[in-house]
């Protein structure tokens, strides 16, 4: 990171530096959809290629006899998501296309993940270096890599799951079904009479069912994306701190103790972080597949 003057930026400058965004405009409220961070949309059109290249030339590659250390990592990894499937969508139909959704989710959010791994001034030299960036241009370096840390991504994922669920749920229950389902659960119908009260019953009861199936579907949304936006987002911070201890390095004794803390607790965060990287792309999927199932279920 190019310094901001000749003592260096703060450290709250090095972390607000880091957590901003190469974007095309300053948002202008807390949801502003003019905004586009262009460094999440780039490493996530990138890594999502990567991982179908990888998928598609370990499947083009795929021997029948002993097979290599990829080819069997990626087939107990197909194993592992298909399984995981059944248990869930019981639907076999269904399961061809949600069972290779789920591989493709769970991927891709690893791959998004691993990108927390990286040195955190590594990527942001070498973009100020290509593009010849200064410290006197405010935009400088803003190059954040982890796309899962950003928002944006993570509940656009969400979202995207969303919008499989209520697909699933009109193709499985037909337009009529779900929309009866939305009016009827979870607390129930009222048997319409001749009595006037049983139509207000009725309509007092589909209008809470309606509010209540819809702030179940969105309260399921907010939670699958903060949940992956909030472990990674605190996991790059958490890289930053630990940056500014190897930046605090001098030669004396202080300094080299601040260095020696660096390295230490550096590689045992990044050891740890891996099972973090792991277990959250594999919660994600999960849910995803919790999900879509449920859509199956009838009221």
């Amino acid at each position: 990171m190019a310094a901001e003057s000749q003592a260096g930026p703060s450290a709250g400058e090095y972390i607000i530096h880091h957590l901003t965004h190469l974007q095309n405009t300053e948002a202008k409220s807390l949801v502003d959809f003019s905004v586009v961070h262009w460094d999440s949309v780039f490493f996530s059109v990138l890594l999502g290629a990567l991982g179908c290249w990888l998928m598609w030339r370990v499947a083009r590659s795929a021997t029948s006899g002993v097979p290599g250390r990829l080819q069997a990592a990626v087939e107990f990894l197909v194993e592992m998501v298909d399984n995981e499937a059944k248990g869930i969508i019981h639907n076999a139909r269904s399961r061809k296309l949600v069972a290779p959704m789920a591989l493709t989710v769970f991927v891709w959010i690893v791959l998004l993940n691993t990108m927390d791994l990286l040195p955190v001034d590594l990527l942001p030299l070498i973009w100020q270096g290509l593009f010849g960036l200064t410290g006197h241009d405010p935009h400088h370096a803003y190059l954040r890599v982890v796309p899962t840390a950003d928002i944006s991504v993570s509940m656009g994922l969400s979202i995207a799951v969303l919008v499989a669920c209520l697909i699933y749920n009109v193709k499985i229950k037909g337009l009529g079904g779900w929309s009866h389902e939305l009016i009827v659960a979870p607390f129930g119908n009222v048997k319409l009479t001749a009595n006037p009260l049983s139509w207000l019953a009725f309509i007092a009861l589909a209008v809470a069912n309606f509010a209540m199936q819809w702030l179940e579907f969105l309260s399921k949304t907010l939670s699958h994306g903060m949940r992956l936006y909030g472990n990674m987002y605190a996991g790059e911070l958490l890289f930053l701190l630990l940056a500014l201890l190897g930046g605090a390095f001098t030669l004396s004794a202080t300094g080299l103790l601040l260095a020696l803390a660096h390295i230490v607790a550096g590689t045992g965060w990044a050891i740890f972080h891996i099972l973090i990287i792991i277990l959250q792309a594999y919660i994600f999927m999960m849910l995803t597949l919790v999900y879509i199932g449920q859509a199956h279920e009838s009221h």
